[in-house]
């Protein structure tokens, strides 16, 4: 099978069309949660198993910060996931090592750090309004994959900026 003929592009093409949707539909969700949260408070509250604003007057505060830093994902998210769709055309064209891919690489590096950086912020308020009686689990915090992956792709865009100006200078030469 040829580079040009690999399933795998076109099965990345459609996961990332997918992701795309999906992403949206997040946002969508979470603006519903945070739009709610004026609306009725004390339904919101008995549908996440969180009790009243009386036992933790902090709570709706803070789920609402919560809800705000999970809308700021989304435009991230979107970022991320478009630089990878032109990436995945550079390839499907049958060049990949070129300039443009080193910066979206950079860029989707920064991307991945303030998504972390988000996480953490969002695991930071989660504890602090999470209480024994009415526990706040989620899914945010620090994460060492995370953190791994965002010096990965640091050093990934790197890689591909010295391997488009190798391939500018084999160019130049022949």
């Amino acid at each position: 099978m040829s580079r040009n003929q690999s399933a795998t592009l076109p099965i990345a093409w459609i996961t990332l069309r997918i992701l795309i949707i999906l992403n949206w539909i997040y946002g969508a969700c979470v603006l519903a949660i945070l739009t709610y949260s004026f609306i009725d408070e004390p339904f919101l509250l008995r549908a996440l198993k969180l009790g009243s604003v009386s036992e933790n007057p902090a709570l709706v505060i803070g789920i609402r910060a919560i809800a705000a830093l999970g809308l700021l994902a989304v435009p991230l998210n979107l970022a991320v996931l478009k630089r990878l769709m032109a990436m995945v055309q550079t390839v499907r064209a049958g060049d990949p090592f070129v300039a443009s891919n080193a910066y979206r690489l950079q860029a989707i590096a920064w991307f991945l750090l303030a998504q972390q950086l988000l996480s953490v912020l969002i695991g930071i308020i989660g504890k602090s309004i999470s209480t024994p009686a009415h526990p706040l689990h989620l899914d945010a915090g620090f994460s060492p994959g995370g953190w791994l992956a965002v010096i990965l792709t640091f050093v990934l865009a790197r890689v591909f900026a010295e391997g488009a100006l190798m391939r500018e200078d084999l160019e130049g030469t022949v």
